[in-house]
């Protein structure tokens, strides 16, 4: 009797053993797998070629220097526009909403035209050329105004400085086409300095990647005007001082081709 009570006690504790280690037999198998999360940032990197294809300035003024006399004329003037570039860093806060901040080259040539001072004949023509390189430093913010077929249109706007600087001045009295009697070419000491400057923005965005995007744009660009160069060394040794040339508002029409890299 002893022997049977022995073997059932023993079937026993060997069925609850080998359920405990069945309760504790964890594999890999049982384990939950977890799918990896793809974090976007919205951080973006962007380079643009833009050419300004209507450049214009708001008026010139400059003096002139005659028998220890200033007078003050205005003068008319263009800009021919170059080609420019830029390069950038911003940040999408939502599918609509986006920000970055730019660095921009611009690049123009001006050419202006007004009378000469009163020791030449009445049909001279006083002539500036120069030079015009600027550095633009921008905030700007975008409205993206949804995708279809890969396509995002989008407007914007910006505010910030443009660095200035105007070189090769050089100035000459045109009596017809050429130069007047007892007058010859004239360099001038250009000047530079940061002007207050806003953009307006409208173009769209086409999906090449998913992290990469083709930008096409319009870019409205206004800069502040200011001082544009000095007498030149005749002018000088004669007694002038200060400035002889200013210039108004510089307005630039862009078109502007990019890249926007998304991390």
């Amino acid at each position: 009797m002893s022997g049977l009570i022995a073997a059932v006690a023993g079937v026993v504790f060997w069925s609850q053993a080998h359920a405990a280690d069945e309760d504790f037999d964890l594999s890999l198998d049982t384990v939950p797998q977890l799918d990896p999360v793809e974090i976007a940032t919205g951080w973006y990197v962007r380079g643009d070629i833009g050419y300004g294809a209507d450049m214009g300035i708001g008026g010139y003024a400059y003096r002139t220097f005659d028998g220890g006399r200033y007078a003050t004329h205005g003068g008319s003037a263009n800009l021919s526009g170059r080609v420019n570039v830029g390069l950038g860093l911003g940040y999408a806060f939502t599918d609509m909403l986006r920000a970055d901040v730019t660095v921009s080259r611009i690049a123009a040539a001006f050419e202006g035209r007004g009378d000469c001072d009163s020791s030449f004949p009445g049909d001279c023509v006083r002539q500036v050329t120069a030079d015009l390189t600027g550095y633009s430093a921008l905030a700007n913010g975008y409205v993206d105004l949804g995708t279809i077929m890969g396509f995002t249109p989008y407007v914007g706007a910006g505010a910030g400085y443009t660095h200035a600087t105007w070189d090769g001045v050089k100035s000459r009295n045109l009596c017809g086409d050429t130069g007047c009697a007892g007058s010859s070419a004239e360099s001038h000491a250009g000047s530079s300095g940061w002007r207050f400057t806003y953009a307006l923005m409208a173009g769209v965005a086409y999906d090449l990647r998913k992290d990469l995007k083709l930008d096409i744009g319009y870019r409205y660009l206004h800069v502040d005007g200011g001082r544009m160069y000095g007498w030149d060394a005749t002018n000088s040794s004669a007694g002038a001082w200060g400035v002889q040339g200013r210039y108004d508002d510089l307005e630039a029409h862009e078109i502007r081709v990019g890249l926007r890299f998304f991390f």
